[in-house]
């Protein structure tokens, strides 16, 4: 064996021995606490402290997931995969990739990204360097496809929600390509 192979194997160890060992819990994943959890939510606040654990939503479960920070296994103590995950979120909610979509690009921009249904949007997002209990969030984002279509009564109903909450409107855009174009709508007095 090279010496390089020997050093991917002994990196790819230490990286699974890092990832914190979660459970599938329906509409949610439960994470043991341990330092990588605590980590995690202290510097980035991925999930929520819940009991004695840390509950991830599926969209954050499956970013930790391809970030080889959490391994999920599910009630029979086998590992799910990121394919198998996908299929169940897909399962669970709908929308789940195009949320997915969004919320991974917007986490690979700086954001911390959480939910926001007592809002009535899909996330909550802070600017950069903001966390969640040290101000508020400044957006709601709406995830949509580009191929999807709402009349100007939703378009309202979203935007009189972030008004409401003293938040702005950002609609994330995935295109066919994957790709998400952003655009920030408030209201404007004539």
């Amino acid at each position: 064996m090279s010496k390089k192979k020997k050093q991917q194997e002994v990196i790819e160890e230490k990286e699974q021995i890092q990832a914190t060992k979660s459970y599938f819990a329906h509409e949610r994943v439960l994470a043991e606490t341990d330092d990588n959890s605590r980590n995690l939510y202290d510097q980035s606040r991925f999930g929520e402290p819940y009991e004695d654990k840390i509950q991830y939503s599926l969209v954050e479960a499956l970013y930790l997931l391809e970030k080889g920070k959490i391994i999920i296994l599910d009630n029979k103590n086998k590992t799910i995969t990121t394919e198998k995950f996908i299929k169940l979120a897909n399962e669970i909610e709908p929308k789940f990739w195009i949320r997915y979509c969004v919320y991974q690009d917007m986490r690979s921009r700086g954001y911390i990204v959480k939910t926001a249904l007592k809002f009535g949007a899909d996330f909550r997002v802070y600017d950069r360097g903001i966390k969640p209990g040290e101000d508020h969030a400044k957006w709601i984002l709406y995830p949509v496809h580009e191929s999807e279509a709402f009349s100007w009564y939703e378009f309202s109903a979203k935007n009189r929600v972030a008004h409401s909450t003293k938040k702005h409107l950002l609609i994330g855009c995935l295109d066919e390509e994957g790709d998400v174009t952003y655009w920030e709508l408030s209201w404007i007095r004539p």
